[in-house]
């Protein structure tokens, strides 16, 4: 049987092509805002309080709670700040959310953001009993809610086994971002046909940055801003992608909102930025790599 990392031959960043972005830009930038159902009746995707004596309890009000602030008062916060910036958006949503949160979701599509799977509501892929039928089911309801059905996709907690490539790409799907990396795009060979990367991010990710590894409020401009410095220095010799991950009860709170809009800030004052979304990037990168 083939490895799943045999599907994804092994690059150097130094060897990749020469690539141009749209209107001889440097650097693409994508936002990636995260709405999300955790069910109150199941154990939390993740936790920010410790169960007591350490026994988990079902239903877990405080935690179910933190994530429902989010959909409640943060994504607002965010919504604000990338529609006031008018920034293209990639929503990874679950798909029970045009459902269960249909105002988030309705402020999404008239803003016009890109709808990206993030499975039918959250939870890891190993768990799911019918992964073909949770696919499908997610991409029809985006599909029935957005009017389209969705291009990209991420699985929650960038969860796959070794069918998830195959059973994607089978449904529509044409990027994915739960392969981080590389700082570009890269193809996969599905037998129905080339599911492409597009970079994502589990370090400029504010699950990462706070819910993990516990850092201030001000961490993830820091590292945002050395993050995109970087980058953008090495743009000068060959595009680059950078990802910026967010979540409405994490970033979407109000000790750290602002450190968030001053990153969107600092990236929109360079020239040569490309803020874009998933399905722009990787039909960007698809047509540089058919003139190659």
């Amino acid at each position: 049987m083939t490895r799943l990392t045999d599907r994804i031959p092994y690059q150097a960043i130094v060897d990749r092509p020469k690539l141009v972005l749209p209107d001889g830009n440097r650097i693409a930038v994508w936002v990636i805002l995260n709405v999300e159902e955790w069910q109150i009746e199941r154990p939390m995707p993740r936790t920010v309080l410790p169960p007591p004596m350490g026994q988990p309890l079902l239903p877990d009000v405080p935690n179910w709670s933190w994530h429902e602030y989010g959909m409640r008062s943060g994504f607002w916060r965010q919504h604000k700040a990338l529609t006031d910036r008018a920034i293209p958006t990639t929503l990874a949503i679950n798909g029970n959310v045009c459902n269960s949160y249909p105002r988030v979701a309705s402020a999404a599509k008239e803003s016009g953001w890109e709808f990206m799977g993030h499975g039918l509501v959250q939870g890891p892929t190993h768990k799911l009993d019918d992964q073909r039928s949770a696919i499908a089911r997610t991409v029809e309801t985006i599909c029935e809610f957005r009017g389209t059905a969705p291009r990209s996709w991420e699985c929650p907690g960038l969860t796959e086994t070794d069918e998830t490539l195959d059973l994607l790409r089978e449904h529509g799907i044409e990027f994915v971002a739960d392969w981080v990396i590389d700082d570009l795009p890269q193809d996969i060979d599905t037998p129905f046909g080339q599911i492409t990367t597009i970079p994502y991010t589990v370090e400029t990710n504010d699950i990462a940055v706070y819910a993990l590894q516990q850092h201030r409020s001000d961490e993830l401009l820091k590292r945002g801003v050395d993050q995109f410095d970087r980058l953008y220095q090495e743009s000068s010799d060959n595009a680059r992608v950078m990802a910026i991950s967010i979540h409405p009860y994490i970033t979407g709170v109000p000790h750290r909102i602002r450190y968030l809009e001053e990153l969107l800030d600092y990236v929109g004052g360079h020239e040569g930025v490309a803020w874009m979304t998933a399905s722009e990037i990787g039909d960007w990168y698809r047509g540089q790599m058919a003139g190659v």
